[in-house]
């Protein structure tokens, strides 16, 4: 029986600088410029865009896979400018499960070697079941996400060039 992936890391080397990359990846309402499936994010009450992302601060994102649309809320866990952004979408009692992202950013010649990483902390057997049929897409997530982290690269290079 079908399931979604549970766990992976993808990675990739732009050519921007951590500090560019950061700008983009830190500030999440900028995270429907490069994901193939989140559309749009904003921040939650009492969490100011401006201060950017800190541990505790909360956001919603709205995504879009197939003919399905959802949004969920997620709480960032670690924020290390320029370096390492880590959040976890919030289990709710329509969505149940939980996933674990993080973003690490490490120097690397000229540019910035980007490194995603996600685990499914919490994931209900019939909900995985359910979610592995209606968005196929969630079976192998690899792909597209080396295609976002490579978007990040050309959405850093763009701001710095313009």
């Amino acid at each position: 029986m079908k399931q979604v992936q549970k766990h992976s890391t993808v990675e990739v080397e732009v050519d921007a600088v951590p500090e560019a990359v950061w700008a983009v990846v830190a500030d999440v309402t900028r995270v429907g410029e490069w994901s193939h499936e989140c559309r749009s994010v904003e921040w939650l009450a009492g969490a100011d865009g401006a201060q950017g992302a800190r541990p505790g601060a909360r956001f919603r994102g709205r995504n879009r896979a197939s003919i399905w649309t959802w949004s969920r809320t997620s709480e960032v866990l670690q924020a290390d400018a320029p370096r390492t952004l880590v959040w976890r979408t919030l289990p709710t009692r329509l969505f149940p499960d939980s996933t674990e992202w993080r973003i690490e950013l490490e120097p690397s010649g000229t540019g910035t070697r980007i490194r995603q990483s996600f685990h499914v902390v919490r994931a209900p057997w019939l909900l995985d079941r359910l979610y592995a049929r209606l968005i196929p897409s969630h079976q192998d997530r690899d792909a597209r996400l080396v295609e976002d982290l490579r978007r990040i690269g050309e959405v850093a290079r763009s701001a710095v060039s313009t």
